[in-house]
C-alpha cells in the first residue's frame, strides 16, 4: 500500500448542509490528511493517505454524503505527496465564478427537537434552534460562499458555548452557519410583553389575528377552530372566498382532518414541509369561513422551531397565511410591517432579518407521486438539469410569475412571485432576478419572454439592454415546461389547456394541441374558438362565457339573472370588445354558469375549481362532443355547454358529465393527430391540469388507448412552470 494525495472538487448543493464536517469527519475516521474547504464553485477538498483508505473515501463523498447535500460530481485529480499531518477545515477564499448551489431551507430536524423539548438543553423551547442538517438557507443567504458572514445571521456574534460547539468537529453543528442560542441568537418581539410567545397563544386562543414572522415572510394567523376569526380575517386581508391553510401539528392531527394516505404523509413529512392539498373528512373540525365549499384542505405541519412551539402551547390547528393584502406580496422586511396594521391585532417578530421573500410550497398527490402546484420554500432554489449550458433568463408569463436563470446545465427556477399586476410585486420580481444573478453569478445573453406586449415581465425583457431577445408563445413554453420536467425533448403531442395564452394569429388561445419540442411548434387542433364579451370582463364574470356559448339558447334562468344579458350579447354578435378565444378555462366557466354554480369570481379560477369540487362520479355518463377531423382538429365545446344546459340532473351530476365528455374529446383528438404525425407520447400543461378529476380521466384515458402520458411533477403545471418552458426554448438554441 503506498500514500497518494488527490485534488478533489465536489459540486452539488454541497454548501450549508454540514458537507465539510461530514468530509472531515470521514477523512479522521480512515486516518487520511488534508483539508476541505468551500469557495464560490463548491467545495474543494486535498487528501493524502494510503490508496485503498483514498478509494474508501472518494467513494464515500456520495454514499455517506449528509441528508441534505445532494452530489452531482466528484472530480479528482493526482497530486504530489506532501507528508502534511492531520486533517483540516480550512478558510473560505474569497473571488471566483460562483458555481456552487444553495441549499433550501429545512424543516426542524429529529435532532434539534429532542433539544427543543429537552429542559435540560440550554436550547430548551428555544425558537431558532437549528444546526448542519436543518434550518434556515436560501432566506437567509446573501451570497457564496455559503459562510456566516454572507448571511443574515452575520450581526449575531457566537457565544463561547456556541463558538466551541461551531469549531468542534465531533460536534453536530460543527461549522453550522446560522448556529445560535438564547445567549447570542435572535430574539422574539410582541409589543414590549416579557413572553411573546405566551402572549401569542393568549390572543389567538381569544379569537385574534397574530402576524407572525417565520423563515421566508409574515404570515397571518387565526385559530382554524374560530368562525368569526377566520371570517374576520378574510375581511381584513380582502380574501373573500379563497381557502386558507391550516397548520396541525403533527400527522395525527392532519389525520383527524383529511384522508391521508402513505404518499400524503410523505408530503407531509418531508424536509421541505409545503402545503398539502388533501381531501377533507366530512366531521374534519375545521371553521367553515376557513375553505368555503371545499372538498380540500391544504394541510402543513410545522416547519421551523416556533412553528413547534406555538402549535403545542395553543394544542390545535391554526390557519396560516401569507401576509399580505390581496394580491400584494407577502410581507417579510420589517420596515414593512406597518402595512398589517390594519389586519393583525399583534405582531410576533423577531431581529433575524430575512434576505429573500419566500411563500410556501403547494403541492398534492397525483397518481402516487407528488405534483408541485406551488414551487417556493423548500424547493428553492434547488436547480433543475436542463439540456444545455448557456446563460439564459426567462421572464415568465403575468398570473403565478416565476422566472428562470440557466447556466452549466441547471435551471434554477425562482420561487413564487405572484400576478404582476401591482408595484410590489414588481418590484420583488426585479429584485429577485438580481438576486439570482449575484448568487449563481449568471450574466444572461439570451432573454425569454411571453408574446403578450403588455404583460409587464414582457416589458421587463424588452427594455434590458445589450441581450438577444426571444419571444415564446405561451402555450409552447407550456409543453417545453412538461418536457423538461420529465427530462425529455420530444416531439410530443402536447395538450396545453388553460385560461389565457397570447396567439399569434391574434386570438386568445387556451385549449391547444400541439406538436411541439424544444426547437419549435405546429398547432394540430384547437377548442372551437368563441368571443368573450367584453374581454377580460368575461375572465371575472362567467356568466357572459355561458351567453358567448349558448346565444339565444340560454335557458330563460340563466337569462333572467342577469340585467345587462341583452346588451352584452348584442355586444358579442357584433364583434364589439369581443376577441375569439379557443380557452378551455372559460369553457369551464361557462358550465360552471349554466349550472347556477357561479356566475362572478373573486380569484382566478375559482369557477372552473368549484366546478370540479361539485363534481359527484355516482351516475354514469359523459355528454358527446363533436371533434372534427381537418387542418386543424377542432373540438366543438359548445355541445357539452349546451348539454349541461339542457340537463335536468343535479348540478354534482352535471359537473361529472361535462369532465367526462370533454376528457373523452382530448382522448379522440390526440388519437387523431397520432394517426397523422405518428407521434405517441402526450404532453399535458396548463393551469386547468390543476384539476385532479380532469386529469386524472385524460390520463386514464390516454393510457387505455396506449399513449405515454408525460404530466408535471417537480414544476407547477400552471403559469409558474412557464419561465423554465421558456429557458429551455431559448437555452437549446444556443446550442444549435
Amino acid at each position: 500500500m503506498s500514500p497518494v494525495r488527490l485534488a478533489i472538487r465536489v459540486s452539488g448543493v454541497v454548501q450549508g448542509v454540514g458537507y465539510r464536517p461530514f468530509v472531515h469527519a470521514l477523512a479522521t475516521r480512515l486516518g487520511l490528511a488534508g483539508h476541505v474547504g468551500n469557495d464560490a464553485s463548491g467545495v474543494f477538498i486535498e487528501v493524502e493517505g494510503v490508496d485503498e483508505a483514498v478509494d474508501v473515501f472518494v467513494a464515500g463523498l456520495r454514499s455517506e454524503a449528509p441528508p441534505l447535500a445532494v452530489v452531482e460530481s466528484v472530480r479528482s485529480a493526482s497530486l504530489a505527496v506532501e507528508g502534511e499531518p492531520g486533517f483540516r477545515i480550512v478558510p473560505s477564499p474569497a473571488g471566483g465564478t460562483a458555481d456552487t448551489l444553495i441549499s433550501a431551507d429545512s424543516t426542524t430536524c429529529a435532532d434539534c427537537l429532542r433539544e427543543l423539548w429537552d429542559p435540560a438543553d440550554r436550547r430548551y423551547r428555544y425558537p431558532f434552534i437549528n444546526c448542519t442538517h436543518c434550518g434556515p438557507r436560501f432566506t437567509i443567504v446573501r451570497g457564496v460562499p455559503y459562510d456566516r458572514p454572507l448571511t443574515t445571521m452575520a450581526g449575531f456574534a457566537l457565544c463561547a458555548e456556541c463558538a466551541a460547539e461551531y469549531a468542534d468537529p465531533a460536534d453536530r453543528r460543527f461549522h453550522a452557519q446560522p448556529v445560535c442560542c438564547p445567549a447570542c441568537g435572535p430574539r422574539l418581539f410582541l409589543d414590549g410583553v416579557a413572553d411573546p410567545l405566551a402572549s401569542t397563544v393568549e390572543f389567538l386562543a381569544a379569537g385574534k389575528i397574530v402576524a407572525i414572522k417565520g423563515l421566508g415572510g409574515y404570515h397571518l394567523a387565526v385559530d382554524a377552530g374560530s368562525d368569526d376569526a377566520a371570517a374576520l380575517l378574510r375581511s381584513r386581508k380582502h380574501r373573500e372566498d379563497k381557502p386558507f391553510a391550516i397548520m396541525v401539528p403533527d400527522l395525527a392531527a392532519a389525520r383527524t382532518l383529511c384522508t391521508v394516505d402513505d404518499v400524503a404523509a410523505s408530503m407531509l413529512t418531508s424536509r421541505r414541509r409545503p402545503i398539502v392539498l388533501l381531501p377533507r373528512l366530512p366531521d374534519a373540525a375545521v371553521a367553515p369561513a376557513v375553505s368555503p365549499g371545499n372538498r380540500r384542505l391544504g394541510l402543513m405541519l410545522p416547519y421551523t422551531p416556533l412553528h413547534h412551539l406555538l402549535l403545542a402551547d395553543l394544542g390545535r390547528p391554526i390557519v396560516l397565511t401569507s401576509a399580505n393584502i390581496s394580491d400584494e406580496p407577502i410581507v417579510y422586511r420589517d420596515d414593512e410591517v406597518t402595512r398589517l396594521s390594519g389586519i393583525a391585532d399583534a405582531i410576533l417578530s423577531h431581529d433575524r432579518p430575512i434576505h429573500m421573500r419566500t411563500d410556501d410550497s403547494v403541492v398534492r398527490p397525483f397518481r402516487g407521486r407528488e405534483q408541485v402546484q406551488r414551487r417556493s420554500r423548500g424547493y428553492v432554489p434547488e436547480p433543475l438539469g436542463v439540456p444545455f449550458t448557456g446563460q439564459v433568463l426567462a421572464c415568465g408569463a403575468e398570473l403565478k410569475n416565476t422566472f428562470c436563470l440557466a447556466k452549466g446545465g441547471h435551471a434554477f427556477l425562482s420561487h413564487h412571485i405572484g400576478d404582476l399586476e401591482n408595484y410590489e410585486t414588481l418590484r420583488s420580481f426585479v429584485d429577485g432576478i438580481e438576486h439570482f444573478r449575484r448568487l449563481f453569478d449568471i450574466h444572461p445573453g439570451v432573454v425569454a419572454h411571453d408574446l403578450h406586449p403588455e404583460y409587464l415581465s414582457t416589458k421587463y425583457a424588452l427594455e434590458l439592454p445589450d441581450v438577444e431577445q426571444v419571444s415564446v408563445q405561451h402555450h409552447h413554453a407550456h409543453i417545453a415546461s412538461c418536457l423538461a420536467d420529465n427530462g425529455a425533448e420530444g416531439p410530443v403531442l402536447g395538450v396545453a389547456f388553460d385560461g389565457t395564452g397570447y396567439g399569434p394569429d391574434g386570438t386568445i388561445w387556451g385549449g391547444e394541441f400541439l406538436l411541439a419540442d424544444y426547437f419549435g411548434f405546429s398547432r394540430l387542433g384547437h377548442l372551437e374558438p368563441v368571443p368573450m364579451p367584453g374581454g377580460a370582463a368575461a375572465i371575472r364574470s362567467p356568466w357572459r362565457m355561458a351567453l358567448a356559448y349558448l346565444g339565444s339558447d340560454a335557458p330563460s334562468s340563466l337569462v333572467s339573472r342577469h340585467v345587462t344579458w341583452s346588451a352584452v350579447s348584442s355586444m358579442a354578435h357584433a364583434g364589439v370588445n369581443s376577441p375569439l378565444t379557443s380557452s378551455a378555462g372559460r369553457l369551464f366557466d361557462a358550465v360552471a354558469s349554466v349550472v347556477g354554480l357561479r356566475d362572478v369570481i373573486n380569484y382566478e379560477g375559482q369557477a372552473a375549481i368549484e366546478l370540479e369540487q361539485i363534481a359527484d362520479l355516482a351516475e354514469p355518463g359523459a355528454y358527446p362532443v363533436r371533434v372534427v377531423d381537418g387542418d386543424p382538429v377542432r373540438v366543438f365545446g359548445v355541445d357539452l355547454v349546451r348539454a349541461a344546459a339542457a340537463d335536468s340532473a343535479r348540478a354534482g351530476v352535471v359537473s361529472a358529465r361535462f369532465h367526462r365528455g370533454l376528457a373523452d374529446a382530448v382522448v379522440r383528438a390526440c388519437s387523431l393527430l397520432r394517426e397523422r404525425t405518428s407521434v405517441g407520447v402526450v404532453a399535458l400543461s396548463g393551469g386547468v391540469f390543476q384539476n385532479c378529476l380532469f386529469s386524472d380521466l385524460v390520463v386514464t384515458g390516454l393510457e387505455a388507448s396506449g399513449f405515454t402520458v408525460l404530466t408535471h411533477s417537480r414544476v407547477p403545471t400552471n403559469d409558474g412552470g412557464v419561465s423554465l418552458g421558456q429557458a429551455v426554448i431559448a437555452g437549446v438554441s444556443l446550442r444549435s
